[in-house]
């Protein structure tokens, strides 16, 4: 850790800091050395052990005379006075040696919000004998290596972080190294199960070829462990190799081999360097990378910069299919536990759940409907806090502690609810949870009501056959998880709403109405507007239409729906069964209500 409160960067930023072809020191606010590349070593004469700690003015600046030169004439102390960017072609550094060495230089402060927190300097060696065109040539290249340098490493490292789609991250990074390290750029990746199986390239980018490239992506052989590839070599002795057209000519006479060779053959190529894409866990695949014509072959330094970049991405890969996986685990728990809805007296129910599109997002939201024992059916929607695969363990947990209180006792929905609050804090760990629990009473024929409590959930959506729709307000209380154990002596107070003929009643999870870039009570307005507008249709399509017009993103949403028949509908009816669930052959039946999974659920699995 330097004086300025900074880290220096270890890996990719720390390759370009050692191996850009440029003196470079960092000096804090007082002026002191905190770091000193080996190219600025090299030019003082001195070992870093005399450089960090020292005052980069009282150990290095001299005049023309080899004379000490007043600390207010410096311009680097100057520099961190200021907070501006100076240079300069007229100093001179003084060796360890006791000799003189004269430098063009460049010094820039470092900012931390408004304060200065110190300087870089980059600087050249420049014999007095070399004219000022060559000196201003060479200036200018070094400085245009470093911002180069620089610049890739930031466009890299943003590009890393700002994508979850694997797939889009591997086209566009190849597009970034071309032409800036070279000519063309491949990605071929390892199967993800089978080792023996067949690799993929998933990315070829080659400014100027008509569409060779794209037609290289695709199924390649699989890479034995026994292979003499360069390929294998990259891969399973996760170093970069390099490559020359003499090295080509010799590869094995192996199927990946020939495949890999195809490349050269199609997009050319006279240097290249295979660089293994991986971490300490596994190898993802290799990045091919290869410069056309007389181009120079690849330093040390971007080999060493390359090699970073693919760890790097070896990372991301790592990161993004442990998010899959952990929303997938989530995503068949929670499906797993969305039961199948009951059909009762003519009542029709119909339910959606749309898995978040981001791994992290997927959690605790969930749906539930079922019979008590006095007849009467429920209704549930719920969510636990967490976006998680404990997030949706702890919504299994809570729901079947709501579906036990309920069916235990002939209570109102407060005393349950009031009893799952005392539950969960003395007997659980799931975090806080918001519920609405209601009680669908009424004879056969209607009229309906709806007995509920919200504990702290968004309202119920009633919305009659006209069009007339509003949110029921009522009945709402705190969030479960908090009055039990912070002993609040709070209440959910029950609610009764008579529910007219023909009507729609919704709940729904606030994925569907909240966002990042969308105030809640604009949400709630969107859907008051959407529902009044399609009633009108039957129930499955109601719920289909309103997540098309809606489009929620981000988070997961879960939508329960009860349509009530005309009234009177099923007075006069005997039923020669008693109530039931449906079965998963209903559903395959296309039993009315027993579809709860539908079109909008999208697949956010990532192809690679």
């Amino acid at each position: 850790m330097s004086d300025t409160g900074w880290p220096l960067e270890t890996g990719m930023l720390r390759a370009v800091f050692d191996s850009v072809g440029a003196g470079m020191l960092v000096v804090g606010p007082t002026g002191l050395v905190t770091a000193a590349n080996p190219y600025a070593q090299q030019i003082v004469g001195r070992p870093g052990e005399q450089l960090l700690g020292a005052d980069v003015h009282d150990l290095l600046h001299r005049d023309e005379d080899g004379n000490e030169i007043p600390r207010g004439e410096c311009p680097i102390v100057g520099v961190l006075d200021s907070g501006r960017h100076a240079e300069g072609s007229e100093e001179f550094y003084l060796r360890g040696d006791g000799s003189l060495v004269p430098i063009i230089w460049a010094a820039t402060p470092l900012q931390h919000g408004d304060a200065p927190e110190g300087a870089v300097v980059v600087f050249h060696d420049f014999k007095k004998h070399r004219d000022a065109h060559e000196q201003t040539a060479a200036h200018l290249a070094a400085l245009e290596e470093l911002t180069t340098r620089l610049s890739m490493v930031a466009e890299v490292s943003t590009l890393l972080i700002s994508s979850s789609h694997i797939g889009e991250t591997l086209d566009r990074l190849v597009r970034l190294l071309v032409p800036e390290l070279g000519d063309w750029a491949v990605i071929d990746l390892l199967p993800e199960g089978d080792a023996e199986g067949e690799m993929r390239r998933v990315a070829v980018h080659a400014p100027g070829t008509d569409g060779a490239a794209e037609s290289l992506k695709g199924s390649l052989p699989s890479l034995p462990q026994t292979s003499r590839a360069a390929l294998a070599r990259a891969l399973y002795s996760r170093q970069p190799v390099l490559l020359n057209p003499e090295a080509m000519d010799s590869e094995p006479d192996e199927p990946i081999a020939r495949a890999h060779q195809q490349l050269f053959e199609h997009l050319g190529g006279g240097a290249a360097v295979v660089v293994p894409l991986y971490t300490h866990r596994r190898a993802f695949g290799a990045l091919t990378l290869a410069r056309t014509g007389r181009r120079a072959v690849y330093t040390d330094a971007e080999v060493l910069v390359l090699g970073d970049i693919a760890r790097r991405a070896g990372l991301v890969m790592e990161s993004t299919r442990l998010f899959e996986q952990q929303r997938d685990m989530a995503e068949t728990l929670q499906r797993q536990l969305l039961t199948p809805l009951p059909q009762v007296d003519h009542l029709r129910f119909a339910a959606r759940y749309q898995p978040a599109q981001q791994a992290t997002e997927v959690g605790g939201d969930w749906y539930d409907a079922f019979l008590l024992a006095d007849g009467v059916t429920t209704m549930v929607i719920g969510d636990v806090v967490g976006h998680d695969l404990q997030a949706a363990a702890h919504m299994a947990e809570v729901r079947n502690m709501l579906r036990a209180l309920a069916w235990d006792r002939q209570e109102p929905p407060s005393a349950i609810m009031e009893r799952l609050d005392g539950v969960m804090t003395h007997t659980s760990d799931a975090p806080m949870a918001t519920v609405v629990f209601a009680r669908i009473e009424g004879p056969d024929g209607g009229p309906w009501h709806l007995h509920w409590v919200n504990a702290g959930h968004p309202p119920p959506l009633l919305v009659t056959a006209e069009g007339d729709a509003r949110y029921l307000e009522d009945g709402h209380g705190p969030l479960l998880g908090l009055n039990s154990a912070l002993h609040l002596g709070l209440e959910w107070p029950d609610a009764r709403e008579e529910l007219p003929a023909r009507s729609t009643l919704l709940f729904y999870t606030d994925g569907l109405v909240e966002s990042r870039d969308q105030h809640l009570e604009t949400g709630l307005e969107e859907l008051r507007h959407h529902a009044a507008g399609l009633v009108h249709l039957e129930l499955e399509d109601f719920l289909d239409e309103l997540l098309v017009r809606i489009d929620p993103r981000g988070d997961d949403v879960a939508l329960l729906a009860l349509r009530i028949p005309p009234a009177g509908a099923g007075a006069d009816e005997e039923r020669a069964a008693p109530q039931r669930a449906h079965s998963p052959a209903d559903s395959e039946r296309g039993a009315p209500g027993s579809r709860v999974e539908g079109s909008p659920v999208r697949d956010t699995s990532d192809p690679l």
